[in-house]
């Protein structure tokens, strides 16, 4: 289990998230919803370790293997599957588990493309391939498909499904679709001005949430798009 314990996250003297207690369950699936500015990549990067919080602690991360992929993805000269296969470096089956990865993401038409000349989309999906040829206790992932049309977007939410799944990780993605967080998360998180409102399995925060401000946020949204 994952805990932050009073986090506080400052920015030029200005408080960008505060989370007095939050708990995240092993192996379950959590969806980060909310406006821009509302925490959702503050709370990503800080437990990627990227960011550290100006105050407060976060238990539970020590020992695990983390993965993470960031909103803007890396994508390097080579091709498509030597950039997919960074994280395999000196693997012995690194190309056939590439490869593998690739074809989850729908990208194992562009194996032989230069990674840098990818349309936005594309470049996401490539990360993520990068990101899935290896297992990890938690899977942290900032807007993992805000680049993609909707049939890529249906492909790599079956694909994490699958994932988690098959490594039993924790997952903590965030995103800009509640639908995306209601047909992908087992728990919701509704962040505003830093500060979580609402948590609740999807069923019970998108149909019946208990805030106001969860209930203004949610009824701009459909969850069927």
């Amino acid at each position: 289990m994952i805990v932050l314990r009073d986090v506080i996250q400052q920015f030029g003297g200005r408080i960008v998230l505060e989370i007095p207690e939050l708990h995240f369950k092993s192996g379950r699936r959590y969806g980060l919803i909310g406006e821009n500015g509302s925490g959702k990549t503050t709370l990503i990067r800080m437990l990627a370790g990227t960011s550290k919080p100006t105050s407060g602690r976060i238990e539970g991360l020590e020992g695990k293997i983390v993965g993470y992929l960031p909103q803007s993805p890396y994508a390097f000269s080579f091709s498509v599957l030597q950039n997919a296969a960074l994280a395999l470096d000196g693997h012995k089956d690194a190309k056939e588990l590439t490869k593998k990865a690739l074809h989850a993401v729908g990208m194992e038409s562009l194996v032989d493309a230069r990674g840098d000349r990818l349309s936005g989309g594309e470049a996401q999906r490539m990360a993520l391939a990068r990101v899935l040829v290896r297992s990890y206790d938690v899977l942290l992932l900032d807007e993992p498909t805000s680049s993609t049309d909707v049939r890529s977007m249906d492909l790599i939410e079956n694909t994490l499904r699958e994932y988690v799944q098959k490594t039993q990780c924790t997952l903590i993605f965030s995103t800009h679709s509640p639908a995306q967080a209601f047909r992908l998360a087992d728990e919701v998180l509704y962040l505003e001005k830093g500060r979580l409102v609402e948590q609740g399995s999807a069923e019970t925060l998108f149909h019946s949430p208990q805030d106001e401000r969860t209930i203004a946020f949610l009824k701009h949204w459909s969850l069927n798009s």
